[in-house]
């Protein structure tokens, strides 16, 4: 009697590309305007492994999220007040 052999489980989680793309991070990064800055801060992160020797685009990233940030709570503020002007 010849029976099979079970293969077992694999445990082991493919990820797949569409998985990669909808990290909430990087949504949030795209969506801010602040990618190329992100890229230079992990480009030259892989490049230094020292954070230290990044500064200016850790930096540059810091003042594009900042803006973005003051322009998101510019727009919720102006959309408070018209809907308050508004009722």
């Amino acid at each position: 009697m010849s029976a099979s052999v079970p293969q077992g489980h694999n445990w082991a989680r493919q990820v797949r590309k569409e998985e990669e793309e909808d990290d909430p991070l990087d949504q949030l990064i795209s969506r801010s305007g602040c990618a190329a800055a992100h890229f230079a801060v992990q480009e030259c992160m892989a490049e230094h492994q020292d954070w230290r020797q990044c500064q200016p685009q850790v930096q540059a990233f810091r003042d594009c999220m900042r803006e973005q940030q003051a322009k998101r709570h510019e727009e919720l503020q102006r959309k408070k007040e018209q809907a308050s002007a508004h009722p």
